[in-house]
């Protein structure tokens, strides 16, 4: 394993030279006070444009090809693309590639809003498919391979599949049975993987998208490993995709300034995991399984547990993605949430009645010494309560009547809520994170889908893409 694009930055910064090239700040040396006392100007050093030493996200030579195919085969992909966008870009890029106007995405109704923006930006037209819902964990785990099939065999004109492996919560469905169907029916499978860049390397971890037959899964390089924030992979396999159209499409909403520094920590993350990433998984592991028995010592915490064996939408977990559930505590996961930040514990991701934790190898004994003693408070401050349903319960979903392109582009209109009731959605409503839309432009707007949105704004979820932030109007298409 070598570091070919980390070697060329160091001797180009190094290297004596007068800097007549983009970007402005030439080496570092002419960025502001508040950068240079914080930082100085050694970060400034590193960040280059695409000079022929280093090439372009695209091309075939430079210091950037050769690293990306040495990700290609240390991540088990056939061909690899570095993104400096975050998976956002890559789920674009993944629809932009397989489907076209008027043209069926069979996906899941909770994916992230990037998958919405991709249906905007190529005009097609989702078929959503439930994922299977855990009301006693108030989860929802997998599509499955049977509620798959079942729309493949409803429309004959889908051109492609995209599934969620993991979930937020390090849930994984049947994902191999779903690609031997979706290659049964010559389409290919594309996988939102952003939070299982870990998986191929432990035995002890989910199996790899790609292992399990996806044609391209789109990894958060910077989610889970080493690399810094926005900086994440597409991994692709197979005959199924049209790798110009792939290659085109990432060129749409790529920037033709990819940040050095960014390619650069995912060379890093790469090399990593390519010499001790087993290693330090394994650690990882064992910090999560400590944690795992800490918690099943608290009262009220340690009511609610993980299924032992395969159910619907439910095959693998992560077990370095730690779920707290508060079924029988007297508070809410968004009441937790800012407990623990007061106590110097920050969780990923709250929502009604559990906390979700993401451990990496970057995690340290102290961080989990920590989570156990901010839980403990939790656990000995709040009285334990008899576990009442999820207030925000699965319902029919919002019936389409645009594709969300159109919706986009055609006028809109802000009405108060009350009168919103059966016109379409103009506007991307979602809990963030995870960032999974509740509404979305081209919908019916339905009283359920009303209610869940008022439920997560009184439990203090945040919601975004909301034109008015008091939530008294909603923008709905004009006609």
């Amino acid at each position: 394993m070598d570091f070919p694009l980390i070697r060329q930055l160091k001797h180009l910064g190094q290297h004596p030279h007068a800097p007549f090239y983009a970007p402005g700040h030439k080496l570092g040396r002419g960025m502001g006070a508040p950068w240079r006392e914080w930082l100085g100007e050694e970060v400034g050093r590193a960040d280059f444009p695409e000079l022929p030493e280093v090439g372009n996200l695209f091309g075939t030579t430079g210091a950037i090809a050769k690293t990306q195919h040495l990700a290609a085969q240390t991540f088990g992909a056939q061909e690899t693309f570095f993104l400096v966008n975050g998976s956002t870009g890559g789920i674009l890029a993944a629809i932009l590639a397989t489907c076209g106007e008027g043209e069926r995405l069979l996906l899941p109704r909770n994916v992230h809003q990037s998958a919405l923006h991709g249906l905007i930006l190529s005009g097609a037209m989702p078929v959503f498919i439930q994922p299977e819902y855990d009301p006693g964990r108030d989860v929802a785990y997998g599509v499955t391979p049977e509620a798959v099939e079942g729309a493949l065999g409803e429309y004959s004109d889908i051109k492609a599949v995209l599934v969620v492996y993991p979930t937020y919560q390090g849930i994984g469905g049947d994902l191999e049975a779903i690609a031997n169907i979706t290659h049964h029916y010559g389409v290919p499978l594309l996988v939102d993987e952003a939070h299982g860049a870990h998986f191929a390397f432990h035995p002890d971890l989910p199996p790899s998208a790609l292992s399990l037959g996806a044609d391209l899964t789109v990894q958060s390089t910077h989610k889970v490993l080493g690399a810094l924030s926005q900086a994440s992979m597409v991994h692709v396999q197979g005959p199924r995709l049209d790798r110009a159209r792939l290659n085109h499409a990432l060129r749409l909403v790529q920037s033709t300034s990819p940040n050095s520094l960014l390619l650069a920590s995912l060379e890093s993350a790469t090399y990593q995991m390519a010499t001790e990433g087993e290693a330090l998984l394994t650690e990882t592991l064992a910090l999560a399984a400590q944690a795992e028995a800490a918690i099943a010592t608290l009262p009220s915490l340690n009511r609610v547990d993980w299924p032992t064996v395969p159910r619907p939408g439910y095959q693998w977990r992560d077990r370095t993605r730690l779920t707290v559930f508060l079924q029988h505590l007297a508070l809410t996961g968004f009441e937790a949430d800012e407990i623990l930040q007061q106590l110097g514990v920050i969780p990923e991701l709250p929502l009604e009645k559990s906390l979700t934790f993401i451990l990496t190898f970057g995690n340290t004994p102290q961080d989990i010494e920590a989570l156990i003693s901010g839980l403990e408070y939790l656990s000995a401050t709040f009285p334990p309560q008899d576990p009442s349903p999820p207030l925000i319960l699965p319902s029919p979903l919002p019936p389409p009547r645009l594709t969300p392109r159109e919706a986009f582009f055609r006028p809109k209109i802000a009405l108060p809520i009350a009168q919103t009731i059966g016109r379409i959605c103009g506007e991307s409503i979602c809990c963030y994170p995870p960032g999974i839309p509740l509404l979305m432009p081209g919908e019916e707007i339905t009283a359920t889908a009303l209610a869940a949105l008022e439920q997560v704004l009184h439990l203090g979820g945040e919601i975004i893409g909301l034109q008015d932030a008091n939530f008294e109007t909603l923008l709905v298409v004009n006609c």
